[in-house]
């Protein structure tokens, strides 16, 4: 008997730069994958009709001689939108690509998308959490796939859509250990609290060891180098505070003012939440939101007994 046919659509783009309320997309690529092999594939680039920031160039290489004559957006939703069908989208840091999509979707076709999201890049952090970057080439080096001309979208959508069959599969044996694990909550929580006391030890052990390190090198000493090659230096990093004012032009004229400032999320949400607005300000900065994200955590509540 034929077993199930389980289709997801990996995709990638790249775009004119970072706000997709904004900015474009100027290339887009996707990955029809079947049971997790490749059946089909459709790629083409965009004439956004708009500025591509240097920032942006820099990373995908998409100059605007390169889209001048290229389809617009408006004349190759319709294939994107039936290309994806309904079907689960794939993508590392997927809410990037899914947000400018469904921005497209609405302005040409007049509705959002209702595809279910699959972040590859969320997959990887809980399948590798010990990993420096879990970015695409990162995954794709760890699975040992060829990662070619990063930041092209084809390319990178093609070394996901390689990578994810394996990574789908750990995730998915994970997550069935973890239901395995739930008759054995009460356990496992107290197996979790040592633990926490052991690293809090080890915590601590660490900092005085390090503030001994530190006395060492401030009193004259030298690197030093294990018989394993680990070599012990000190550092030390200057920052410097800025006047926004001065450098807002030349932030703005080299695509970097968004990067370079950030906004500070959760102090807007306690100020939007608290009692220093009146409801006509705390309206406008509602209206200003443009994504929603929810992190949840596992806390532990100490006996203050």
């Amino acid at each position: 008997m034929t077993g199930k046919k389980t289709i997801e659509i990996v995709i990638d783009i790249e775009t004119t730069g970072l706000d997709y309320t904004k900015e474009k997309i100027v290339e887009f690529a996707a990955i029809r994958l079947e049971n997790g092999k490749i059946k089909d594939s459709y790629q083409t680039l965009i004439n956004p009709c708009q500025h591509i920031r240097k920032s942006s160039i820099a990373i995908h290489g998409i100059t605007a001689d390169m889209v001048a004559d290229a389809p617009k957006e408006q004349d190759v939703m319709d294939k994107i939108l039936e290309f994806m069908g309904d079907y689960p989208i794939v993508a590392h840091n997927v809410i990037f690509d899914y947000s400018f999509l469904n921005e497209a979707s609405i302005r040409f076709c007049g509705k959002e998308l209702k595809n279910t999201r699959i972040d590859s890049q969320q997959m990887f952090k809980e399948i590798y959490p010990d990993l420096e970057s879990h970015g695409l080439g990162a995954l794709t080096k760890k699975f040992n796939v060829e990662l070619v001309n990063h930041h092209r979208a084809m390319d990178d959508a093609t070394g996901l859509a390689l990578s994810y069959p394996e990574l789908k599969k750990l995730y998915l044996q994970k997550y069935d250990w973890e239901v395995k694990q739930l008759d054995n909550i009460e356990y496992l929580f107290e197996r979790f609290l040592r633990i926490q006391q052991t690293v809090s030890i080890l915590q601590s052990e660490m900092q005085d060891l390090k503030s001994v390190f530190k006395l060492y090198f401030e009193q004259g000493g030298v690197p030093i180098t294990s018989p394993s090659g680990e070599t012990l230096v000190y550092n030390s990093k200057q920052t410097f505070g800025y006047d926004l004012a001065q450098i807002k032009d030349v932030l703005e004229e080299v695509g970097a003012f968004d990067k370079a400032i950030r906004v500070n999320s959760g102090f807007i949400d306690r100020l939007v939440g608290g009692y220093r607005l009146d409801e006509a300000k705390r309206s406008i900065i509602k209206d200003a939101r443009q994504e929603f994200t929810e992190v949840r955590n596992i806390q532990v509540i100490r006996n203050r007994e």
